[in-house]
């Protein structure tokens, strides 16, 4: 998919156009839009390596903090129309080069389970907002017992401590995806 999202205060834009198993696969790929006139510059994000998961986990949280203040939008993928839950996980994983499921649901089970005290910055907090433990909210940890989330209709996004009763008794778990 190529969506367009506003990435952060410098006014740049980022669009993906998709994953490739090699450098020269996606500067292929690249240029066939180049020639076609669809883009007229570009630039390849590299996987993540090992040494750089701890840069990685910044930029995932400082890519979260640029849309404190957006409103929640049932469905939503842009900060111009608004974001659900998973919307907004999902679109700030895919402006760092890492793609997530679109569901709350989808992300819970694509991830490798972390314990909550081993939760490290840029991992994913899962609720089950309606109860059980059907996951049904999703949010990106930033630290200091606090996650990033768009948290519902008439809301913007915000950062919330896990402390807080309402989403300290909904917890399920966490999900790491580097």
């Amino acid at each position: 998919s190529s969506d367009l999202h506003f990435s952060d205060a410098s006014g740049f834009y980022k669009v993906r156009f998709g994953n490739y198993s090699t450098r020269e696969l996606a500067i292929a790929a690249a240029e066939s839009y180049r020639v076609r006139g669809l883009i007229a510059d570009y630039y390849i994000v590299r996987p993540p390596t090992v040494y750089a998961t701890v840069e990685l986990r910044e930029r995932i949280v400082k890519t979260a903090l640029n849309y404190i203040g957006v409103p929640y939008k049932w469905g939503g993928e842009s900060s111009s129309e608004g974001f659900d839950c998973s919307g907004l996980t999902m679109t700030v994983y895919q402006l760092n080069g890492l793609d997530l499921p679109r569901t709350s649901r989808q992300q819970w089970r694509a991830g490798t389970a972390v314990a909550r005290n081993e939760l490290l910055r840029g991992d994913l907090v899962f609720f089950a907002t309606a109860g059980g433990r059907r996951i049904s909210h999703v949010g990106i940890y930033t630290g200091d017992n606090k996650f990033i989330h768009a948290p519902g209709k008439g809301k913007r996004i915000r950062m919330t401590s896990l402390s807080k009763s309402y989403y300290r008794s909904r917890f399920v778990g966490a999900r790491r995806y580097l």
